[in-house]
């Protein structure tokens, strides 16, 4: 889908995961896919490389949110876009409620573009990212908190 230039990041803070992908990615001969460990708080890709970051069915499995998403956003090129594919659930319950989602994403500049139900309790997410301008600082994120905590229904 990426093309002959394109790359695709796969990504991840476990390495056993990480280590699954890299035995598919030999196997099959994928030469256009890298392998990233990240951390809880960084996904660790490089500035400016992403066009489209895809979370299928692990937002609520992150830990740092606020500071993933803002690391994120330095890997995004302009125009670049976040979809997050969950379900509308409590996030103890493995879903993220759309209006945490929403609110999370927002106090770090991403943008809600649309979103959609594509089944049974699941939805998709697309969001724009912030360029460096439009993303607040780590304190002004942490200010915003304070005043009017991310909290899910």
């Amino acid at each position: 889908l990426v093309g002959s230039e394109g790359v695709v990041f796969g990504q991840d803070i476990m390495p056993e995961y990480l280590a699954l992908l890299q035995r598919r990615v030999v196997r099959d001969g994928l030469s256009n896919v890298r392998v990233v460990l990240g951390e809880a708080h960084d996904p660790r890709l490089p500035a400016g490389s992403v066009d489209v970051a895809l979370m299928i069915h692990m937002y609520h499995e992150i830990s740092q949110p606020f500071a993933l998403l803002w690391n994120l956003a330095s890997s995004m090129k302009p125009g670049g876009r976040l979809v997050i594919l969950d379900l509308d659930r409590p996030t103890y319950g493995h879903g993220t409620p759309p209006s945490l989602l929403d609110c999370e994403l927002s106090r770090v500049g991403y943008r809600r573009l649309s979103r959609r139900e594509t089944g049974p309790e699941e939805y998709v997410a697309i969001y724009a990212a912030p360029t460096p301008a439009q993303r607040p600082a780590p304190a002004a994120i942490s200010a915003s908190l304070r005043r009017t905590p991310c909290r899910a229904p």
